[in-house]
């Protein structure tokens, strides 16, 4: 009876937390509102989604057509499979029904952009003013926008639809022209600023490879093999379970690209583990959000937005992920190191050894990892296109899996069960077999159709900014308001980040933020390459950021803690990711700019030391608890230890160490007394 008792005491929170995670998920994440189906129209509709994934790694790798008839080509298959997956509203979902409407929706939408990639060559060489003319051309034009506008509201959500509406609305009035719609439809739905623009060209070029590689990996088993591992490296140690959360989450959410998606898979583990040991449910739900969101910042993946990042800047994908690597470095040491102080505030023990994976039995699954190395070394090889080495890697995958039921056959002592090795090596006993090879492929084409959606969208704002030259009004704003203080211009703008971020997929926020507030700053004397890790910093924080903090809301209903106190939490754990971008806007050395090895050491160092004394200020605690003028002096050393430099090192050093040492001399006198 008593073993009974226990074994329900011990469970009974991941049971609790793994029946809410399709709940949390439908509330938060738009892309899991999707249609009912089952039986025989659930295995077309598989089918369906595989041949797109088959279609968008073929194009990209094959097709020799035009860009706008590959873009075109693209976005409308994105809406027949759009309609297909998103019901009109959540609640208005039925087994196995599309309602006419919808069916309606589906074709004129999708054949809006197939007529313009059958007709790319002859719309391209059309003038302006004939397309304009030619009302045929409109009624096109608002079919496409219009079924992507609203595809775009139920597989993605309004915050962004709130944004393209104020663009499109103030384009109208700003513009001259006595009828208005024709020349704001050309130049968004058939210019090459508008839909058809970068977003779009990257996404379907690039990004969607990534993604179904991503599908293919998360099945190959590397998610768990990345939780093992992190509980072998750290589940022992003191609020182990939060450690285990902070290196999951980096290292499952650069794959996964989804900060809410990540917070509720992974959390749906880690935090019933996190309030087990001792956390106070705000902050176990407020660690897996911070981690998981930070998973978007982590290379060499980055959420796909590194591809983005690289197209935008004309520099090589494996230059951006170098330069993301110590500021990704320094956001998860600081959450880290919050997480161990307040373990040893509470006093929290680690997971027992018995209970955490053997480092001899991961050894044996050290493979899994072999897609990620060989997609790394391809791409910073520079000898292959991204898109290449992705299509390599998603082949290395399916290799993995097989591999695995080969291994997991050799493993398994009991021959009755092992069955023939055949029926071993195709997974038909359970393991990686052609099901997966199609689940991923389904997994994959859902999760393209939400990337491409918000890229079309935000390709729509980016049409309008140029139409009307938004661009240097704003930067002109900016600079009157802030004057010559490059401060009040960086603050100005992160606010404008933070806001336009909200409730954003990680793609379409970089390319918002890309075309509106990179210029501001790359205006004011930043560099560029500086400017847009600022904008791509502070629109990825917006989903721990309250109001609308969608990942710490996710968080807290996992855990079953105050939303507003876990998004306050997750802001306070994630301070890193609010600093380092204001460093490297004054000093790119930070990103590795213009830097020599020994300069990149010395950074690296007191970065690390500074990082810990903000942590401490902020979590109020060392060796014992910090007053109120020992946590400033700890805060504003460490602040001046992450900014590179002789001087503020000096200072900082000195603040840093001298709050150390006097914490560490109160503790072991307070001990010796006690004693």
């Amino acid at each position: 009876m008593i073993e009974e008792k226990m074994t329900v005491e011990t469970h009974e929170p991941e049971t609790t937390a793994a029946a809410d995670v399709e709940a949390v998920m439908k509330k938060f994440d738009r892309e899991s509102n999707m249609r009912i189906w089952t039986g025989a129209p659930k295995h077309v509709i598989t089918i369906i989604l595989a041949c797109f994934s088959l279609f968008c790694i073929y194009v990209t790798l094959f097709a020799n057509m035009l860009e706008q008839a590959r873009m075109t080509s693209f976005l409308g298959l994105v809406i027949l499979m759009g309609y297909l997956l998103y019901p009109i509203r959540r609640t208005h979902v039925r087994e196995n029904y599309i309602p006419w409407y919808d069916i309606v929706l589906m074709i004129l939408g999708a054949s809006a952009f197939f007529y313009y990639a059958i007709n790319a060559s002859s719309i391209l060489n059309m003038r302006l003013a004939v397309r304009m003319r030619d009302i045929k051309y409109t009624i096109i034009g608002v079919i496409g926008i219009l079924a992507l506008i609203e595809l775009c509201r139920r597989c993605v959500g309004m915050p962004i639809l709130v944004v393209a509406g104020v663009f499109i609305v103030y384009t109208f009035l700003s513009t001259s022209y006595a009828n208005p719609l024709p020349r704001v439809v050309s130049e968004i739905f058939y210019g090459e600023n508008g839909i058809m623009s970068t977003p779009v060209n990257v996404c379907s070029k690039y990004i969607v490879v990534f993604i179904i590689f991503g599908a293919f990996l998360e099945r190959s088993g590397v998610s768990g093999f990345f939780i093992n591992l992190a509980n072998a490296l750290t589940g022992r140690f003191a609020g182990g379970p939060a450690k285990v959360a902070v290196i999951s989450s980096a290292l499952c959410g650069m794959v996964s690209g989804s900060s809410v998606g990540n917070t509720v898979t992974t959390g749906s583990m880690t935090i019933p583990m996190m309030k087990k040991t001792g956390y106070r449910p705000a902050f176990a739900g407020a660690v897996e959000a911070a981690a998981s969101t930070g998973g978007q910042i982590m290379p060499p993946i980055m959420g796909a937005a590194a591809f983005l990042m690289a197209d935008y800047l004309g520099v090589s994908y494996s230059s951006i992920i170098v330069k993301a690597i110590l500021p990704a470095v320094l956001y998860f040491m600081g959450i880290f190191i919050a997480v161990h102080l307040e373990a040893k505030r509470l006093r929290l023990k680690g997971i027992p050894r018995e209970e955490l994976p053997r480092f001899r039995d991961l050894i044996q699954d050290v493979y899994l990892l072999l897609p990620l190395a060989v997609l790394i070394y391809l791409v910073c090889s520079n000898t292959r296109t991204m898109q290449f080495s992705a299509a390599v890697s998603i082949l290395v995958a399916i290799l993995v899996g097989f591999l695995g039921n080969i291994l997991g056959y050799f493993r398994l002592k009991d021959r009755e069960k092992r069955g023939s090795f055949a029926h071993a090596l195709l997974g038909k006993n359970g393991g990686f077999n052609g099901e997966s090879i199609l689940g991923s492929l389904e997994a994959g084409g859902r999760s393209c159709v939400t990337v491409a959606v918000a890229c079309g969208v935000a390709g729509i704002i980016c049409g309008c900014i140029t139409l009307t030259g938004l661009a240097s009004k704003m930067i002109a704003a900016v600079v009157a308001v802030s004057g010559s203080s490059t401060i009040l211009a960086l603050l100005l703008t992160m606010i404008c980040c933070i806001i336009l971020g909200m409730g954003l997929p990680t793609t379409a926020t970089y390319c918002i933020m890309a075309s509106t507030c990179a210029p501001i700053l790359i205006q004011m004397g930043i560099p560029k390459i500086a400017a847009h890790f600022f904008v791509f910093y502070f629109g990825i924080v917006a989903d721990i950021t309250p109001p609308v903090a969608l990942a710490a809301y996710a968080g807290a209903a996992i855990a079953k803690a105050k939303p507003m106190e876990t998004g306050v939490v997750a802001t306070r754990l994630a301070i890193g990711a609010f600093i380092i971008p204001f460093v490297f806007a004054y000093s790119p050395s930070l990103l590795l700019i213009d830097t020599v090895w020994t300069e990149v050491i010395l950074i690296t160092i007191t970065a690390v030391i500074g990082i810990f004394g903000v942590a401490a200020g902020l979590s109020g605690y060392l060796w014992g608890e910090m007053n109120p003028l020992e946590r400033i002096i700890s805060t504003v050393g460490g602040l001046m230890l992450i900014i590179p430099g002789v001087l503020t090192d000096i200072g900082g050093i000195a603040l840093v160490g001298g709050i150390f040492a006097w914490q560490y001399l109160r503790h072991h006198k307070d001990k010796a007394v006690a004693g």
